[in-house]
């Protein structure tokens, strides 16, 4: 299954309440915090989002 390589590049302040939960759910902090997830419906739909605040690329 392919990895998602999520790093936020923009502040979550400002955001909407839902943006910043997905961040948190994310496990994203600050930015230029890293994390890889599963790729997986649930984890597209808080990328999609945040798609504004965030960089996604596939590794394996």
């Amino acid at each position: 299954m392919a990895r998602l390589k999520i790093t936020q590049v923009r502040s979550k302040i400002g955001g909407k309440q839902k943006q910043r939960d997905s961040l948190r759910s994310l496990g994203l902090k600050r930015i230029g915090d890293v994390v890889v997830k599963e790729d997986r419906p649930e984890i597209r739909g808080m990328v999609s989002v945040v798609t504004h605040l965030v960089t996604v690329e596939e590794v394996d």
